[in-house]
């Protein structure tokens, strides 16, 4: 699977070791930033992060910040992002199931690196259920 990966640095420690670790499972990753704990601003990175997922460029998205709100947030500015802050892998699974979550938002500060690979895994191998939930997932666009 082809991924687009971003951080602030809050999340930056988190972000390196999840593209090790993604890596060695043979994902191809697109490091969008940051590239230090130096204070940084999420939106930097949370943008191209969603950029790469709507243009089709990579099959999902990861972006990490201290709460996992503001980069949700920017990420969702973005037409076709479903980005979705999950904190455990239940709500990863559901996050996918039932809202077709194309980015997953990680709360660096709030999360241990057992329980980020847990909801990582969930994420990347848990599918879209369809039916009744795809007519609300055409809902949600404002056009």
């Amino acid at each position: 699977m082809k991924l687009s990966i971003g951080s602030d640095h809050a999340g930056y420690a988190l972000k390196t070791q999840l593209i090790s670790w993604l890596i060695s499972q043979g994902h191809e990753i697109m490091d969008m930033g940051c590239y230090s704990n130096q204070s940084l601003d999420y939106p930097d990175f949370g943008h191209p992060v969603a950029l790469c997922v709507e243009r089709k460029e990579v099959d999902l998205g990861i972006v990490i910040c201290g709460s996992g709100n503001g980069i949700s947030m920017t990420a969702n500015k973005h037409q076709g992002i479903r980005c979705a802050l999950c904190w455990t892998s239940e709500i990863s699974a559901l996050a996918r199931q039932h809202n077709d979550a194309n980015v997953l938002a990680l709360p660096a500060r709030f999360i241990d690196w057992v329980t980020a690979q847990e909801i990582v895994q969930t994420f990347l191998t848990t599918d879209f259920e369809g039916g009744r939930h795809a007519v609300r997932i055409a809902k949600i666009t404002c056009r």
